[in-house]
């Protein structure tokens, strides 16, 4: 844990005083910085709360997906309702000049 200072809103309060907080988690090389508030402490308990949120992430594994086909019936129905309204729109069209 490092304590920095940090430029911005918050004027001398923030600019003079080391009320930012740097977290480094050795063991993943994980880097988190809270800088926000005038208050060290409130910054801390923020740097804490990213720093909980980033190791989380980091332990999160999707599941694998099944490859799946699409049922027999579910594929003649969708070309059933392509056909249909390739149908329509021959309608629509004018006919052709001979």
């Amino acid at each position: 844990m490092e304590f920095v200072r940090d430029s911005g809103p918050g004027g001398q309060h923030r600019n003079k005083r080391y009320t930012g907080v740097r977290l480094t988690h050795e063991p993943s090389g994980t880097v988190v910085m809270a800088t926000e508030r005038r208050s060290q402490s409130m910054n801390r308990e923020l740097a804490f709360e990213r720093m909980a949120e980033r190791l989380e992430a980091l332990q999160h594994r999707p599941k694998r997906r099944k490859p799946t086909k699409p049922t027999r019936a579910s594929v003649r129905r969708r070309l059933d309702s392509k056909a249909k309204a390739a149908k329509k729109k021959a309608g629509r069209r004018k006919p052709a000049a001979d």
